[in-house]
Formats: C-alpha cells, structure tokens, sequence
C-alpha cells in the first residue's frame, strides 16, 4: 500500500499543527473523492496548511515521499504567516531538526508548488543532499520531478537565498532572503518545467514540514 496522509484522530488544534503518515489500509470512498474534486476545482482562496488536511488517497504528494517517511509525525516548522519572511529565521526553525522536509509555496496566483528535500535545508557552500529530493507542482495540478541522474545540485542554502536543483546558470527552485521572491526555471538536476506560471513569481506563503 502507498503511504497516505491522516489528522490525528481526536487530537485537539496546537499552537504547532502535527498529522501522522500511515499506510493506507482502505480505498477511498466515492464520497471522499467528490469532496476532494470540488475543492481541488473551485478556486477558492485557501491556505497552504489545507493541503495536508485531505484525508484521502487523492493526496498526489504523499504517494510520492520515500517509504522512511510512513509512520513519522509532521510537524509545521515554519511558516511565514506565523514567524515572519526571513530566510535566516527559517535556517534557525529548521536547525533543531536532521529530518527530511518539504518546502510548499503559494504564489500570488494561487498556484501551489514546492520541494522534497532530502535534508534539512541550511546554509551551505555547496550543494548538498540525495537523489530523494524532488520538485513538485501540487495545484491547480498535480506533476512530479524527480532525479534526472545529471547532476547532484539537489540543496543548496546561502545567507541570501537558497536553491533547489540546477544546471547552466538555472536552479529548479530559488527563493531570496526575504522569502518574497522567487523564480523557477527547467534544470538539469530534474529535467522539470517552470513550476510557477511565469518564471518570477511573487511568494504569499511558504511553509516548511517535517517529520518527527
């Protein structure tokens, strides 16, 4: 069974919002796709945290994560609607963790897209991780971009930004200090598209998950 994506039965809202990985034992009811289907479609304005709350196998992300991830606790490290747009900020919520992690952005335009990074993201002369590390689009649709074998530009952390994949002057995924802008281009590393509509793009949420 692929790993699916759960709330915590019963537990109440925390100051932290945590769910648990577990594999799933059960195909999801028509109903429960409906209601993914309508939210997925109706455009609404909605937080990036709404993402992890799918309680369904329609979950296209997490049928992607490595299998030493089903069983382990998400924990929301950092969010810029809680702590602030600060890069060193993030550096300094993610430094307790050695967990892997995953980046989501939400951009002006509403589309959601992000990273699953190997390791933990942190400053870095030079490119660091594992081919576990992949570029995602997560609405409004689904793709993901795996190790293309190329190179190994998988994680690389500055004072004044950070950058996931690269090749050729381009980086997959590249966010500056102040986590306001970005800019995703076709890499190398994972062979991927523009993640976000045009190749600049203007972040209103960015969050960091990892496993406990």
């Amino acid at each position: 069974c692929r790993p699916d994506l759960c709330l915590l039965e019963g537990a109440q809202e925390e100051e932290e919002d945590e769910f648990v990985l577990i594999e799933d034992k059960e195909h999801e009811s028509e109903e429960e796709e409906e209601s993914f289907q309508r939210h997925r479609n109706s455009g609404e304005d909605w937080e990036v945290r709404g993402i992890y709350k799918l309680q369904t196998s329609s979950c296209y992300l997490c049928k992607e994560l490595p299998p030493r991830t089903v069983g382990h606790t998400w924990k929301l490290t950092y969010s810029t609607s809680r702590h602030g747009s600060s890069l060193k900020s993030l550096y300094r919520k993610v430094s307790t963790s050695d967990s892997p992690a995953v980046i989501v952005i939400k951009d002006a335009l509403d589309e959601v897209f992000g990273a699953f990074l190997s390791h933990p993201l942190r400053p870095s002369e030079v490119f660091y991780g594992t081919g576990e590390t992949f570029l995602f689009m997560l609405h409004p649709r689904f793709k993901c971009f795996r190790w293309t074998g190329e190179n190994s530009f998988f994680i690389k952390g500055d004072l004044d930004s950070f950058a996931i994949g690269g090749g050729s002057g381009h980086f997959g995924l590249w966010v500056d200090e102040n986590l306001y802008l970005g800019r995703s281009s076709p890499c190398y590393t994972f062979n991927n598209c523009c993640l976000s509509e045009t190749d600049d793009f203007r972040i209103m949420e960015l969050e960091v998950w990892t496993f406990g």
